[in-house]
């Protein structure tokens, strides 16, 4: 049987992480052995990333809505609550996006919940 060597596949993989590390920092962009490392940890920070933009976007929409309901004379925990109590299905995107985009109508939730 004859022996084969596997030149090609190394090189594309090699190839394919630097393509990935292109731009990164001296060696992290030149040399296989730092390349690999530093897009693997590049990967893991995407991914962290991606989870904390989650995290992120709530919080912010939890600030605008205790701004525009303070207006009112209420606080955030106690609209959140009032909702439940009421039964109004509406999450914290639709109702911050609602506060910011048409005033009026979160007035008028608002005094439906209250």
């Amino acid at each position: 049987m004859v022996r084969i060597k596997g030149g090609t596949t190394t090189r594309a993989k090699h190839k394919k992480t630097l393509k990935l590390a292109k731009g990164y920092w001296m060696t992290r962009s030149k040399h296989i052995k730092k390349a690999k490392e530093a897009v693997l940890h590049a990967g893991e920070y995407a991914f962290a990333g991606r989870k904390r933009k989650r995290r992120d976007f709530r919080e912010l929409w939890i600030i605008r809505l205790n701004a525009a309901v303070r207006q009112s004379g209420l606080t955030y925990s106690q609209f959140v609550n009032k909702l439940k109590t009421k039964n109004i299905a509406l999450d914290r995107k639709v109702l911050a996006q609602i506060a910011v985009e048409y005033p009026k109508a979160f007035e008028k939730i608002v005094e439906k919940v209250k």
